[in-house]
């Protein structure tokens, strides 16, 4: 009998709310604060927060922390802008760091 599986799922390291899908990673290249993090096209069951400038290992972005919605954990950041024409690609995009984030369904 096959064994059904669902989608890979990465969750709060704390709490164990789900916060995006296996799918939605684009990059797994990315520097958190913390230490490694993956770039993901979506996000779920998070809170934005507000927006501010950083300036980041490739420049100078507008961007807002994002935290689990039912912990309140700080798991990374949303990049709202991007400054150089280079990194356009980022916006709305979103960096989950590793340390905070758990696969479930693997």
């Amino acid at each position: 009998m096959a064994e059904i599986v669902g989608p890979r799922i990465y969750s709060c390291h704390k709490c164990l709310n789900h916060v995006s899908m296996h799918d939605d990673i684009i990059s797994k290249t990315f520097q958190g604060r913390n230490g490694r993090g993956f770039l993901f096209s979506h996000a779920m069951n998070i809170v934005v927060g507000r927006k501010e400038d950083r300036h980041l290992l490739t420049g100078l972005h507008t961007v807002a922390d994002v935290t689990c919605a039912d912990c309140h954990e700080v798991l990374g950041w949303k990049y709202e802008r991007a400054y150089e024409a280079s990194q356009k690609y980022k916006e709305g995009k979103f960096i989950l760091e590793i340390a905070k984030i758990v696969k479930e369904n693997w």
